[in-house]
């Protein structure tokens, strides 16, 4: 199984040793460094979801051969059943956590790879990067900002895929099961379809102007020379992401509120219709069995999946800064480079060796008076004994 075979940490390629700009988006980045590994997590979470439907028909099928045909022998080789498949999802689920958090710090390896391979200079000098970015960017993007960019890789593609396929599967199920029961546990789920979009906006709104406002105040903490009317700046800033931080766990756990009343309003629905119908003879109480417990299947992937599209948000956030940061201080650190490159010896203005007068030679080995003699007395001296 990959999650086995894959322990050991990737060596970097030859394209890490020097500085390389991250792609644009997160997307493009988790495509670049783990394409080839998110195929075996989609893979291993189709087998989760489909999976997930079967110990819903044992129950019914316990539930029906212990009231209907009484045998002992059913309900024992059914229950065995239940455990095999319990067993077998547990494993394959244990696999797909395994192998997710592997590619997660692989892409954490790769991102801090990256970090160290910028030069010096652009970790420790503020002139060599940009002055949105001073030199505590860079440790925070290695202390807080790769961990959840990488630890986001891992589940990019595989997490909605296992949840939304649990909550497809499952509804498939039921409503194959028993349309009308399905149709009434939808009408009780239905306000999760107006509520948690229109929460989960509002929540990474708040999120990402708290990360980006987190941003500015390490770089303002960072810079050197701030004066009081900074400092309050700052206060002011760090107030603000108090009330952020307030305002999403406000709207949060009023969404999760509404979301768990949804949910035992269905199972409601659920036990209220389908006890009518097991009294007028039109379904079986295995059916009403199988309905109470997939509704309680899709409340955990449907939570889940909420939690999932709010940290892809924060992430994609993160990202784009982390990315900023990074193609920043690469291209500062090319620019300090170059300058402190020594020029090149400039060329000479004077005339060209052409363009000089010529002298005349003079008895001496071809120099004249001026090289050959100091004194410019005696310099003249000779000149009037060689003109007699």
């Amino acid at each position: 199984m990959n999650s086995v075979t894959c322990i050991a940490a990737p060596a970097p390629s030859p394209e890490s040793k020097a500085h390389r700009a991250l792609p644009p988006s997160a997307y493009a980045y988790i495509k670049a460094v783990s394409a080839r590994h998110q195929i075996p997590l989609v893979l291993l979470s189709i087998t989760v979801f489909l999976l997930s439907v079967v110990p819903l028909e044992i129950q019914r099928r316990i539930i029906n051969d212990a009231i209907e045909k009484d045998s002992v022998r059913a309900v024992a080789w059914l229950a065995a059943a239940y455990v095999g498949v319990a067993l077998l999802e547990g494993l394959v689920k244990l696999g797909l956590n395994i192998y997710r958090a592997w590619v997660s710090e692989m892409v954490v390896l790769d991102l801090r790879r990256r970090v160290a391979k910028l030069p010096q200079t652009s970790l420790n000098d503020t002139k060599a990067a940009d002055a949105a970015h001073p030199e505590g960017t860079a440790a925070s993007m290695v202390l807080s900002e790769v961990e959840p960019i990488g630890g986001f890789a891992g589940i990019s593609i595989s997490e909605p895929l296992l949840q939304a396929g649990v909550l497809v599967s499952v509804f498939g199920y039921l409503i194959f099961l028993e349309p009308r029961m399905a149709l009434w546990c939808g009408v009780a789920f239905a306000p999760q379809l107006v509520f948690v979009p229109w929460m989960q906006r509002a929540i990474n709104r708040k999120s990402g102007k708290r990360i980006e406002t987190l941003r500015t105040i390490a770089g303002a903490a960072s810079a050197p020379g701030a004066d009081k009317q900074d400092a309050a700046n700052l206060d002011g800033r760090i107030a603000h992401v108090f009330e952020l931080s307030i305002g999403v766990f406000r709207v949060k756990f009023s969404m999760y509120f509404l979301m768990n009343l949804s949910h035992h309003m269905g199972v409601a629905t659920a036990l209220g219709v389908g006890g009518y119908y097991v009294v007028q003879g039109d379904v079986d109480v295995g059916t009403v069995v199988a309905f109470v417990s997939g509704l309680a299947k899709v409340n955990d992937p449907w939570g889940d999946l909420v939690d999932w599209f709010r940290e892809m948000s924060l992430v994609l956030t993160r990202y784009r800064l982390f990315a900023e940061a990074m193609n920043s201080l690469g291209g500062g650190a090319a620019a300090a480079a170059a300058a402190k490159k020594p020029p090149a010896p400039d060329a000479p203005t004077g005339p060209a060796a052409g363009d000089r007068p010529k002298q005349l030679p003079v008895p001496g080995g071809g120099q004249d008076f001026s090289e050959r003699h100091d004194d410019p007395d005696q310099a003249e001296e000779l000149e009037r004994q060689q003109d007699a």
